[in-house]
Formats: C-alpha cells, sequence, structure tokens
C-alpha cells in the first residue's frame, strides 16, 4: 500500500453546458492503492506544438509573454523528469495528475479526470514560478463508454459511443502576477466577463492549483 493524497473530484453534469467546469477538489488523507488506468481509455489529445490564438485584441499585448510560454513548454519533448499521481474520483474510471520538470523546475502540470459520460484534461502551465495558463478541455460522450453496438441495437437506439460524437467545451484561463486576467470559453461570444466571475475562477483555479503542488511533493 502506498499513501498518497486522496481527492474527491466533482464533475458538474451542467459543466458541459455553462460557462465554467464546477470541478472541485477535497482533500483527505487516506491509504489507496496506486492503480494504473485502464489500457482502453480514449483520452484527449494534449497540446502539443501549439500556438494560442489571439482573439480579443485589447489586451493582445498583455497575453503575448503568456501565449509565447504556452507554445514554449507545450513543445518540449524531452523533460528532465515526469511523475505521475493517481487521483480517486467520483467515476470508476479514476484520473492522474502528471508533473513535467526541466532541471527541478516545474513546468506543466496535467490533469485527467474520466467518467463514464465525459473526461476532462487540464493543463497548468507555469511561467517564472507562477501559475500562467489554465487549458481546460471537457469532453461530453454522446452515449456511455461502455455503450456498444449491441447495447444500441437491445435498445433501439440510433448511436453507439463515438468519442468524435463528443460535445466538446475550452475554457482558456490566463494568469498575470498570480491574478486572472482573461478568459476565453469556446461557448461564449467572446465579451468580457463580469468582475464576480472573474474572482470566483480565479479562487476555484488557484485553490486546484495549489492542492495539486502539494500533492507533486508527496514521496
Amino acid at each position: 500500500m502506498k499513501t498518497i493524497l486522496f481527492y474527491t473530484l466533482l464533475i458538474s453534469a451542467a459543466a458541459f453546458n455553462r460557462v465554467h467546469a464546477a470541478i472541485d477538489f477535497q482533500i483527505v488523507k487516506k491509504s489507496v492503492t496506486v492503480s494504473a488506468l485502464q489500457s482502453d481509455t480514449i483520452k484527449i489529445k494534449e497540446s502539443f506544438n501549439q500556438e494560442d490564438i489571439a482573439v480579443n485584441e485589447f489586451l493582445t499585448d498583455r497575453l503575448k509573454p503568456i501565449r509565447r510560454n504556452f507554445k514554449r513548454i507545450n513543445s518540449i519533448t524531452r523533460w528532465s523528469s515526469i511523475t505521475k499521481r493517481d487521483v480517486e474520483g467520483e467515476s470508476a474510471e479514476g484520473g492522474e495528475a502528471v508533473f513535467y520538470r526541466q532541471k527541478d523546475r516545474l513546468e506543466k502540470i496535467n490533469v485527467r479526470l474520466y467518467g463514464e459520460m465525459g473526461q476532462t484534461l487540464t493543463e497548468y502551465y507555469l511561467l517564472n514560478g507562477q501559475l500562467s495558463f489554465v487549458f481546460e478541455k471537457m469532453y461530453k460522450y454522446n452515449r456511455p463508454l461502455f455503450y456498444d453496438a449491441k447495447a444500441m441495437k437491445e435498445n433501439n437506439d440510433t448511436e453507439a459511443f463515438d468519442f468524435e460524437k463528443s460535445e466538446i467545451e475550452e475554457n482558456r484561463n490566463y494568469f498575470e502576477k498570480g491574478k486572472l486576467v482573461h478568459v476565453l470559453n469556446s461557448l461564449d461570444c467572446g465579451a468580457p466577463f463580469s468582475g464576480d466571475y472573474m474572482m470566483e475562477e480565479e479562487k476555484r483555479i488557484t485553490e486546484l492549483f495549489n492542492k495539486l503542488l502539494k500533492l507533486s511533493k508527496e514521496k
């Protein structure tokens, strides 16, 4: 048995239809057996050699360093170290957090959460040791993960599980000196969000990030 931090990860069913994902971590010290994720689980693709496209021109100059850093980090092909930690959630599918370091400096954290009806990938990017950019990708499946052609026929349905038919929502969160300065949502028209919303999102993301930092230090 290996002792790790046990996370309860709650994914709201409305997260795929709302402006932001309702993901929450509750931390409890507990002994669990670290097990591998199912090998047949379909995964959302990570960002690789990808540029972030400017949308709102009024913040272009301020966001340039954040976007350059995002491109720099997601283009790295060799890391000094990569550490994985299991994260247990409400779903039996579980999840994992992966910590990427270059010369003992943490550069990126990827968190995957799996469920029967969907999955999420959240990428955290650091700049000069501070949170810089958070890219949240949420997929809601058209049918349950194990709903195959046989199940479709038995239920007189017209579709079986098809990852390519997932509903997709993406959030791009930009941080400057520890403050959330801009949010882009793929389902939104692109208008700036209210100050209260920005404060709530900053609190949500920062709390999750800090808990991940603690998890990264667990032996």
